[in-house]
């Protein structure tokens, strides 16, 4: 396919220059990424125009990519550092009460443990 017939498919408003572009018809997101020590990105988050960003929940979200980095956890929604995590299924109870001391098993794939130090 051509470049020109590529263009064929797309409304004038949004490509040609100097089409007049307002805040009407154009929608500016903001975007955040978290990228670990290894260059990977661990976590994006991105927000449209009229919605403001949270810092909180920022913050939130870093301390619990940094808690569960390299370990067998997760952490449920809306943790915040301090509270207990979710132990991961490659962990058997032993093990995971082993590693994490005493477990609070309410489902057998969700069981909870103090966040390790």
């Amino acid at each position: 396919m051509t470049v020109s017939k590529a263009f064929d498919m797309l409304p004038a408003d949004y490509y040609l220059p100097g089409a007049d572009r307002t805040p009407a018809n154009t929608a500016t997101v903001r975007s955040v990424y978290i990228i670990g020590p290894d260059k990977k990105v661990r976590l994006t988050m991105t927000y449209p125009m009229s919605v403001g960003r949270n810092f909180a929940e920022i913050l939130r979200a870093l301390d619990a990519v940094q808690a569960t980095d390299g370990a067998p956890i997760a952490t449920p929604a809306n943790w915040v550092p301090g509270q207990d995590v979710i132990v991961a299924l490659s962990l058997n109870d032993k093990a995971a009460a082993e590693r994490f001391g005493d477990l609070d098993i309410r489902l057998p794939y969700l069981r909870y443990a103090k966040a390790p130090k």
